[in-house]
């Protein structure tokens, strides 16, 4: 790909990258001949996906880390030097999605969206920019929110959306931040896609209310919709153009609902 040559060889750290559009990322990434380091809150789902993504040729590392635990991401960075690994990519996407609003969410539940979608965001990136902004060549940082960032809030999900909002804020800052450095920023908005996300509990800590199983039949919605790989060539293109927005629409209603949600901005400035 054009534009992505200086990167080929060298290291990507991918959070929450243990399935869904993290492992679809790392494959993508490893596919166009970078090194991973796996990263996802499951150990074992972390050393599953280093050990397929070795078929592209690639090093691989698979690295334990809780994202909504700052003392966890310290550790991650501390494994990364202790393996000399200063990456020029770091794509911040581990994330998590309750069906709760403002209004009914538990105090727990509030705690642990926002410790993974937005703490945890901050965290991975005073961790983990340190090391990139050391590493030679072209660097680039990847964030991924949602198209519930650009367009208003519907359904059950809202808490989830205003967590994503907040993370796509995150995305902005770092653009802002590291733009005098030379790297590059790709907020990813990726619409509904066929992952694990709903069930995103089976692997809560214990502090923010511990592992719950939601019944199968409630996947149904996901399991219908495109696969994470859908996001992959949008991504990469972007990392390649340096950075910017980086929307994947998949389901037909987004452009309408982005348009009326800023003509709704747009109607409240004061008339002049």
């Amino acid at each position: 790909m054009d534009g992505f040559e200086g990167y080929r060889g060298r290291w990507a750290v991918v959070t929450g990258a243990g399935e869904g559009i993290g492992l679809a990322l790392a494959q993508g990434l490893a596919r166009l001949g970078m090194n991973i380091a796996v990263v996802d809150i499951r150990a074992e789902a972390a050393e599953a996906a280093a050990a397929e993504l070795k078929a592209f040729g690639g090093e691989t590392i698979a690295i334990a880390c809780d994202v909504s635990d700052r003392a966890s991401v310290a550790g991650l960075a501390d494994r990364l030097v202790g393996e000399d690994i200063l990456p020029s990519i770091l794509w911040i996407n581990a994330g998590v999605a309750v069906g709760a609003g403002v209004l009914d969410v538990s105090p727990r539940t509030a705690e642990w969206v926002y410790g993974v979608n937005v703490l945890g965001a901050i965290w991975t990136a005073q961790a983990v920019v340190p090391l990139l902004l050391k590493a030679e060549g072209p660097r680039h940082v990847g964030i991924t929110a949602s198209t519930a960032s650009i367009t208003p809030m519907r359904g059950s999900f809202t808490i989830y959306s205003a967590s994503k909002q907040a993370t796509a804020g995150i995305g902005e800052a770092l653009a802002a931040e590291l733009a005098p450095e030379g790297v590059g920023v790709t907020i990813l908005c990726p619409g509904l896609v066929n992952t694990g996300i709903w069930d995103a509990a089976r692997a809560r800590p214990e502090r923010f209310g511990g592992v719950r199983r939601l019944p199968d039949a409630l996947g149904e919605h996901w399991r219908r919709a495109q696969g994470p790989e859908v996001v992959v060539g949008p991504a990469m293109a972007s990392i390649a153009a340096g950075g910017g927005w980086c929307v994947v629409p998949t389901e037909g209603d987004t452009g309408e609902q982005f348009e009326a949600r800023h003509a709704t901005i747009s109607d409240g400035f004061p008339q002049s």
